[in-house]
């Protein structure tokens, strides 16, 4: 049996691990686009901020990553696949069989179109560990970054930066950061550290233009009119599915690859996992992408057995489910947070240190959604409750009053 595999991320390389452990004789090959071996992609701050090196990074021999009799291929980019013939083609021009194929390329970054300027010297990304030692470097001679986006990983670089001493700005064209993990009422808390960690923050605005000359970067010009010294910008504004070389291929993609409950995709023996499958979030039902790290290796080890032939169903994809500190403020965000013009029941706990969100189902006999700032301390309770959409009428004044306890699952 050949096993390949494209993408040598969380998914990627679970799914190898998997494959290997159910069969011990079929050949596992991974394809990976990139000049380095595997790593663990969500401490790339760390190498910004200089607090990591790469060697502290590396996913082989580390955890459940052995990579035993699995065969890492870089800088081997897959130009297209041929389901007819089962066999990918790599930039090089080698064709490479396949018995059973895993899609697990992940995610590129989204780079506007309406942002002139973004080919100059100092507009980085921050997806990979080129990007981040380039990041670095730069870091060396600016004193001053400005960062586009606010999501969770842009946020995560931009306090690496300030680690380093440098100033740093972050804009946003929505009212408030993280505005996929929560809404701009629930962010007081959040901002507040932000403001204390000396992080500049515009909202609702946009970048327009990225100013440079000989040096590379030396400004942004709002949409406002404005303009702000700079000499470095990190664009954060989102992830797109990693597919354009499928297609030929006849593998059904709409936003990424559409997979069934068992990572199969339309294709005979093709799967897909991770952050460019599209698969089902089970609290709203609702077909989603994730950018998780630990989804998208519970999916490839999932992908990997059903690979192998060991059938199991992957739950589904829990939506938003990011646990994490923003400088000295950690939370939790998960299941349906977004509630403004709905009709969910809501309940909201509100302290200086502490923030507390419940979301129950219309009728208020489900729990649906949590979020969690400061106090993170019975989050895995909650989850588990929405996960496993848990009759909640004995113990509900319990959750509300946040008085749960392991002994509620007990009975």
């Amino acid at each position: 049996m050949q096993y390949i595999i494209i993408g040598a991320s969380a998914a990627g390389m679970a799914a190898a691990e998997a494959i290997r452990r159910l069969d011990s004789e079929g050949s596992v090959t991974v394809l990976s686009d990139e000049q380095d071996m595997p790593y663990f992609r969500p401490m790339l701050p760390f190498i910004v901020s200089g607090k990591k090196k790469f060697p502290e990074m590396m996913l082989i021999g580390q955890g459940p990553y052995r990579g035993a009799n699995i065969d890492v291929r870089i800088n081997s980019r897959v130009e297209a696949v041929n389901t007819a013939d089962q066999k990918v083609s790599i930039k090089s021009g080698e064709e490479l069989p396949y018995d059973k194929l895993l899609i697990a390329t992940g995610s590129v970054p989204n780079i506007p179109s309406d942002i002139a300027g973004v080919e100059a010297e100092g507009v980085f990304v921050l997806r990979t560990i080129a990007d981040a030692c380039a990041m670095a470097h730069r870091a060396e001679t600016a004193r001053h970054a400005v960062m586009l986006g606010g999501g969770l990983l842009n946020l995560k670089a931009a306090f690496a930066l300030l680690e380093r001493g440098m100033d740093v700005t972050l804009i946003v064209k929505s009212p408030e950061v993280l505005s996929k993990l929560m809404e701009p009422d629930d962010t007081v808390l959040i901002r507040n550290a932000l403001n204390k960690a000396g992080l500049k923050l515009v909202t609702g605005s946009s970048v327009t233009r990225i100013l440079s000359d000989s040096s590379g970067v030396i400004g942004v010009l709002l949409d406002s009119g404005r303009e702000i010294p700079c000499q470095m910008v990190c664009i954060g504004k989102g992830i797109r599915a990693n597919v354009e070389f499928l297609d030929k291929s006849g593998i059904l993609v709409n936003q990424g690859v559409v997979v069934d409950k068992f990572t199969r995709s339309n294709i005979q023996n093709v799967f897909a996992a991770g952050d460019v499958a599209v698969t089902l979030d089970p609290i709203a039902g609702e077909r989603i992408v994730t950018g998780l790290w630990t989804n998208a290796a519970e999916m490839g080890s999932c992908a990997g057995r059903n690979m192998a032939g060991q059938p199991g169903i992957y739950s589904g994809t829990f939506g938003i489910l990011n646990a994490a500190q923003v400088a000295d403020e950690p939370f939790v965000s998960m299941g349906i947070v977004h509630t403004k013009g709905t009709a969910y029941e809501i309940h909201i706990t509100a302290t200086p240190e502490t923030y507390r969100k419940l979301v129950f189902t219309p009728d208020g006999t489900r729990l649906v959604g949590a979020l969690f700032i400061g106090d993170i301390s019975k989050a895995g309770l909650y989850r588990y409750i929405i996960r496993e959409m848990m009759p909640i009428k004995d113990i509900k004044s319990e959750i509300v009053n946040h008085r749960l306890h392991y002994g509620h699952f007990l009975r």
